[in-house]
Parts: structure tokens; sequence; C-alpha cells
């Protein structure tokens, strides 16, 4: 964990400090050698919660946007008294969980039942497959009328089966912590797979970073998305060289298939 309380205060781990965890009570010890990032741990082998993972340097660099105060939030469910810990709880209800190692569809899918309002940020440097097999699907996405947004047609093609069938929105980081020079990488962009709506096709978006911070902290995250994307997403800096990157993505095509023959979109 990233933090512990210490006279009512959440504080980071320090050599020698000593904390009460912030979910269950317990008392926590400082972790602060030179291998794995600073953080507390309970004593012995104990975790009070069985979703949380260890972190890495790619939690912390993105909870590092958040308020203390979000961060690390115990969460109870007043039905069944289930508890566990959400990596962001925004003051608007959303949560954000930051996802690095492997998960089972049936963890993933209590999660969100759980959490019920949340997004997931998913490390897509985990697999050094995942950014190439992204990479060549993405000649294939469908544009919409929207510069950034896009029609995904077999999205097993494209991110991993763990994720597929999320009823929550899906943002992949192919960049994680690198540093990389050229502006035009897309790696810079953050990728969201929507809940898919209709069985012909996903839908995908493409954001800045700096853009899904701010909605997430603003609370206009959830607001952004209309459900036919009649309204589009808000101008963000992303736009800005699409056209370039999104030479190669094929076309609708003017043709469709209507009682039989195939005849121009125009004319239906």
């Amino acid at each position: 964990m990233k933090f512990a309380t210490i006279n009512g205060n959440k504080i980071e781990a320090t050599k020698g400090a000593v904390g009460m965890c912030t979910h269950c009570g317990a008392e926590l010890i400082a972790k602060c050698g030179t291998v794995k990032i600073h953080h507390w741990a309970h004593k012995g082998i104990r975790n009070c919660d069985p979703w949380w993972e260890n972190e890495t340097e790619w939690h912390r660099f993105w909870k590092s946007h958040y308020t203390a105060a979000w961060q690390e939030f115990s969460m109870l469910d007043p039905a069944t008294n289930e508890k566990h810990i959400a990596d962001v709880y925004t003051d608007r209800g959303l949560v954000i969980e930051f996802q690095h190692s492997s998960i089972h569809p049936s963890e993933r899918m209590a999660r969100e039942k759980f959490y019920k309002n949340m997004v997931w940020v998913i490390d897509g440097t985990r697999l050094k497959n995942d950014y190439p097999r992204f990479l060549q699907a993405r000649n294939s996405f469908r544009r919409t009328h929207h510069p950034a947004i896009f029609h995904v047609d077999i999205m097993a093609e494209c991110f991993p089966s763990a994720w597929i069938g999320s009823d929550v929105p899906v943002v992949f980081d192919f960049k994680g912590t690198v540093t990389i020079d050229d502006p035009r990488d897309p790696r810079h962009h953050l990728y969201c797979l929507l809940p898919k709506k209709d069985s012909r096709y996903a839908l995908l978006t493409i954001l800045t970073r700096r853009y899904f911070i701010d909605k997430t902290i603003s609370g206009e995250w959830s607001s952004i998305f209309s459900s036919d994307f009649e309204r589009p997403v808000p101008n963000q800096d992303a736009q800005q060289g699409q056209g370039r990157q999104n030479s190669n993505v094929r076309k609708e095509s003017p043709f469709v298939l209507y009682k039989g023959r195939f005849i121009r979109r125009k004319r239906l």
C-alpha cells in the first residue's frame, strides 16, 4: 500500500515507521528497500483485500495525478458488508482502477458489479505482444463522424480477451512510464474501449492523458459520452495531427446491402 494512517493522517512509507491500515485497522510496517518501491505492508503474510495487487511505478505514476484523499479509498457495500479498496475514488463518485497484472474475467466482473460507476486503466506494456497487435489491427478501424472515435469490428484482434466483455470503459495505456521523443508516436495517446452496445461493432475513442485526468477529476467523465455519439467528445489536443495518424484507417463503404442488392447509401 502507498498510504497508512498515522495520527489521523494518510502518510507514505518512511524507513522505520509504523502505521495503521486505513481499510482494516491492522498495524502496518514500512518497507523501504532498494528493490521494490517504498510501501506499507501488514505484519506477516496477510492482505486485507483479495483484489489488491502489488504496486509498480506505473501505478504510482497514475495515482499521483489525484489527491491523496481519493487514493486507496476503502468502500463498503452496506447490503453485504463486503469491503474493498479502490485505487482512486473521486468526490464525484467515480472509481478508477489501475490494473497491471493479469485478471480473471470473473474477478473483473465482480469488481465492476461492486464499484458500478468505474473506469479501468490498463497497463498495455506488461505483455510484449499487446501493443504490436493493437498497432496492426488499428488499420481496420472504421471512421465515424468524429476524428477520434472509431468502430472496431473484431475486438479480439485488437485487445486482450479479458477486457473485451467489460461493462464499463476500459482505457489502454501502451506508453507506461517510458519517455518517447517522437511526438507522433501513437503511444502518447490513451485508447478507450467503450462497453459494447451493438452486436456488430464496438466503439473506441482516442484521448490525451491530460484530457482523461482532467475529466475524471472534474466529474465530467461520465457525461462526455452519449449513447449514440451525436454529441462528440469535446476538443482535445489529441485531435491535432489525427489526420496523419489515421491515414491508413479503412473508410466506411459507400455501398450497403438493401433488399438483396448493393446500393449507394445516399439513396436510402
